[in-house]
C-alpha cells in the first residue's frame, strides 16, 4: 500500500507529542539507583575514612549519558534506526565476533572492551539492536507464520550463539525473552509459539549438559531449586535473603544497613542490588519502587498499543518484553524464586552498558509516542 503522506506545514510539531510522563518516571526511577549504588559502595564511612564516591560518580555520569543518549535516538526517531536496521546489526554482530578476541575475561566470561577506565559491553547495545531488526523483519513481512518465526530465530540465533561461546547466559536469556514476547505480539500462530517453546527447552538443556558453562555458572543455575547445595552460590543466596529479612516493613534507614555494611552480598551494586534496596526502605519502600517500574512498564506498554504503524508498536513491545524479564529475573533471583543469572536491575544496578542502552530504549519508544501522528497509513506498514 502506498503511504498518504501529510504535507510538512500540516503536520503538528513533534514536541507536542512527547510523553512527558516517560522521561520523568525513568529519571526518578534512575535517580534511585543512583543511591542505592552510593549506598551499596560507600563502605562503613567514618571520621578517618570517609565514604566512598567512586561507584556514585561513576553511577551518575552514565545516567547523564543514557539522557543525552534518550534524548538524541528520540529526535532522530525510531524509523531511521529501521532505515539502517541492517547496518546496526551487522556492526552487532562484528563487535560480538571482536570481543572473543580481545575482550576482557571477568569471572569466566568474555565480553566486555576496556576502554580507559570503562569497561563496554557490547551484548547490552546489541539488546536493542536486535529489538529494531526483529520489528523490523516483523513489521515488513506478510509470509506465512512458520517462515516469520524461522527468520526471526535466525535473526536472534546469530547474535546468540555469539553470547553463548562468551558465555555469558544471563544476557542470553534477556535475548530469549525478548523474542519470545515480540513474536507473541506478532501474532505468530499457537502451533508455531509451541514449536518455537520445545525449541528453547532444548537449547537450555543443550547449554546445561555442554562444557562451555564453568561449574559455578550452573551452580548459579541451580541453586534456587536444590536447598541443600553447599556452594558460594548458596552462600551468596542466603546472605541476600537474610538483607531482605532484615528490612521488615519500613527498612533499617538509608546507609543503615547491616548486610550492606557489612560488604556480605556479593555484587550488591550490580545483581543484588534489591537486596540493598529491601534492607534499608523494607517492604514499603521495595513496593514503592517496584511501583515505579510498573508504572514505566505500563506506559511503555501503552504507548505500543496506540501506535500508528507496526515497526513502532513491535519496537515498543520489545523494550517492554526485555525490561519486564530484567526486573523480574533481578528481583526473582534476589529473593530465592529464579536462577541466579547476573541480571541486572534496568536503570538501578550499576553498570554503563546497561544504563545507557535501557536510556536508548525508551529514547526509541518516546520516538514512537511522537511520531504517532507524524503520518497516516492507508493500510499496513
Amino acid at each position: 500500500m502506498t503511504n498518504v503522506e501529510i504535507p510538512r506545514e500540516a503536520r503538528p510539531s513533534l514536541l507536542r507529542h512527547v510523553d512527558y510522563f516517560l522521561p520523568i518516571i525513568t529519571l526518578l526511577i534512575s535517580g534511585v539507583g543512583v543511591l542505592m549504588v552510593y549506598s551499596a559502595t560507600r563502605g562503613p564511612a567514618t571520621a578517618l575514612r570517609p565514604a566512598q564516591t567512586q561507584y556514585l560518580e561513576r553511577q551518575f555520569i552514565f545516567v547523564v549519558i543514557g539522557v543525552a543518549a534518550m534524548i538524541t535516538t528520540a529526535w532522530i526517531g525510531h524509523r531511521m534506526f529501521r532505515k539502517f536496521a541492517l547496518h546496526f546489526y551487522a556492526l552487532m554482530a562484528f563487535s560480538l565476533v571482536l570481543v572473543l578476541f580481545i575482550g576482557v575475561e571477568s569471572k569466566g566470561t568474555k565480553a566486555w572492551y576496556q576502554v580507559g577506565g570503562y569497561q563496554l559491553q557490547p551484548s547490552e547495545f546489541g539488546k536493542i539492536i536486535l529489538i529494531v531488526a526483529l520489528a523490523a523483519w516483523y513489521g515488513s513481512t506478510n509470509t506465512g507464520s512458520g517462515r516469520r518465526l524461522f527468520f526471526a530465530l535466525v535473526i536472534a540465533g546469530i547474535p546468540g550463539l555469539l553470547i553463548w561461546k562468551q558465555p555469558d547466559l544471563g544476557t542470553l536469556l534477556v535475548y530469549g525473552a525478548i523474542i519470545a514476547g515480540m513474536t507473541l505480539v506478532a501474532g505468530v500462530k499457537g502451533r508455531h509459539m509451541f514449536i518455537f517453546t520445545l525449541i528453547v527447552v532444548t537449547l537450555a538443556v543443550a547449554v546445561l549438559q555442554s562444557d562451555s558453562l564453568q561449574n559455578y555458572q550452573i551452580d548459579r543455575l541451580l541453586v534456587f531449586i536444590d536447598e541443600e547445595a553447599d556452594s558460594g552460590a548458596r552462600y551468596n543466596l542466603e546472605q541476600a535473603q537474610v538483607a531482605i529479612g532484615n528490612g521488615g516493613l519500613t527498612g533499617k534507614g538509608l546507609f543503615e544497613g547491616t548486610q550492606n555494611n557489612s560488604d556480605l552480598v556479593p555484587e550488591q551494586q550490580n545483581d543484588f542490588i534489591f537486596t540493598v534496596i529491601a534492607e534499608e526502605t523494607g517492604f514499603i519502600g521495595s513496593m514503592a519502587i517496584l511501583g515505579l517500574l510498573a508504572l514505566l512498564l505500563i506506559r511503555i506498554w501503552r504507548i505500543s498499543q496506540i501506535a500508528d504503524d507496526k515497526f513502532g508498536s513491535l519496537l515498543a513491545a520489545g523494550v517492554f518484553s526485555m525490561l519486564l524479564f530484567q526486573i523480574f529475573q533481578s528481583v526473582g533471583m534476589a529473593v530465592g524464586i529464579m536462577p541466579i543469572t547476573g541480571i541486572p536491575l534496568p536503570l538501578i544496578s550499576h553498570g554503563g552498558s546497561s544504563v545507557i542502552s535501557t536510556f536508548i530504549g525508551i529514547g526509541l519508544v518516546q520516538s514512537v509516542h511522537m511520531r504517532r501522528h507524524d503520518y497516516r497509513y492507508d493500510g499496513s506498514f
